[in-house]
């Protein structure tokens, strides 16, 4: 089969090895970016919810002050 395309068998075992391994570490790359997106989300949406907790505190002291 691989004669038939001009190529010899240690020669796409080679193609097929190097292959393997370029998708490979294209994957790992891939979810390690994907990772890192979801836990800068996950750090953003913290602090949007730590400001929101300070700012219903302060909202309520601020009522309590006045009454």
């Amino acid at each position: 089969m691989w004669e038939e395309l001009g190529i010899s068998g240690g020669t796409a075992l080679l193609v097929l090895i190097a292959l393997y391994f370029v998708i490979k570490w294209a994957v790992k790359n891939g979810i390690r970016e994907a990772l890192n997106i979801k836990e800068e989300m996950s750090q953003l949406e913290k602090e949007k919810d730590e400001k929101l907790v300070k700012d219903l505190f302060s909202a309520q002291d601020n009522k309590k002050d006045q009454s």
